[in-house]
């Protein structure tokens, strides 16, 4: 990219090398050049970087924070900033594909402290978001995007979300939000929207973990905006309401549920996720919302 100069070249090279214990990237992690101090101080200061090419180097420099095992700079410093950025339409287009391609890349990486896939997640949704208010992307690029956040979402087996003294991972919840502002964007179109739908349900409730950290929530949003793009009829609701809550892995029925983890746990996630959405269905006057309600009750009544 015509922005990218050699020093900022090495400096990503030189982070993406192989993976080191946390102290070691935690020294590492000097995007753009930038010490621990002059980020904390652009931080205090609203995140103001005079010139663009300085501002477009640092937010590249920024990608390669996410995976720091501090949270005060992946959370408070890397993402923080490139949320700014972006949601202040500071970053040229040619600083946002390489960062959709970049963060791509991430979510495949080898990723030694668990931080740096789900933080790379939750920064492209903002990079999805960029697309979705003024379109730059190329139908062949949101294809791409599209694909790597479902194959990301359908992976994800790392359920830890809040730990103290290390901050959030979240890799349910960051791709949640990634899959909800690209179901937000009226270019992606039915046949995705269907394939996003349907990763969701693969992480709605995973075997043997009962989620604690709001991600329910985070996996009902898309699906509550998905019907507001009134592209699915009750019958379809309906059916993938009814899939959703069978006993799965349990079995051909859910009796004995509650005699294993594997059950309790099945039960507690899909409750869950069935209320967030039976609540925000029936309390909501929006139209757009009826073909999803008799579905969504019927599978609430399906469970044990």
């Amino acid at each position: 990219m015509k922005i990218v100069g050699l020093s900022a070249a090495l400096l990503l090279a030189a982070c993406a090398s192989t993976p080191t214990p946390a102290s070691s990237q935690q020294a590492m992690c000097r995007p753009a050049g930038y010490e621990r101090a002059q980020l904390d101080a652009l931080k205090a200061n609203g995140w103001t970087v005079a010139g663009d090419a300085a501002r477009n180097a640092l937010a590249l420099g920024l990608a390669e924070c996410l995976g720091d095992p501090d949270p005060a700079v992946r959370d408070g410093i890397a993402f923080e900033a490139l949320q700014h950025f972006m949601r202040n339409t500071l970053l040229t287009r040619e600083t946002l594909a390489a960062l959709n391609a970049d963060l791509q890349a991430k979510l495949t990486a080898p990723d030694p402290h668990g931080f740096q896939r789900p933080f790379a997640a939750l920064v492209l949704a903002d990079v999805a978001r960029t697309d979705r208010i003024e379109p730059w992307m190329s139908a062949a690029q949101r294809a791409q995007l599209i694909d790597a956040a479902i194959a990301y979402l359908r992976s994800v087996s790392d359920y830890r979300g809040f730990t103290p003294g290390e901050g959030y991972r979240h890799a349910v919840a960051h791709a949640s939000d990634l899959m909800l502002q690209l179901v937000l964007n009226p270019a992606v179109s039915k046949p995705d929207l269907i394939r996003i739908r349907d990763a969701i349900a693969t992480q709605i409730a995973p075997a043997s973990h009962s989620y604690i950290h709001g991600e329910s929530e985070r996996l009902a949003a898309p699906i509550l905006y998905m019907a507001t793009r009134n592209v699915f009829d009750e019958t379809e609701w309906t059916a993938w309401f009814a899939e959703l809550a069978s006993p799965g892995s349990l079995g051909a029925s859910w009796d004995g549920w509650f005699l294993s983890e594997q059950g309790l746990a099945r039960r507690h996630n899909l409750m869950a996720f069935l209320n967030v959405v039976h609540a925000n269905v029936t309390l909501s006057q929006n139209p757009a919302f009826a073909p999803m309600r008799p579905g969504v009750a019927a599978a609430i009544r399906a469970l044990p």
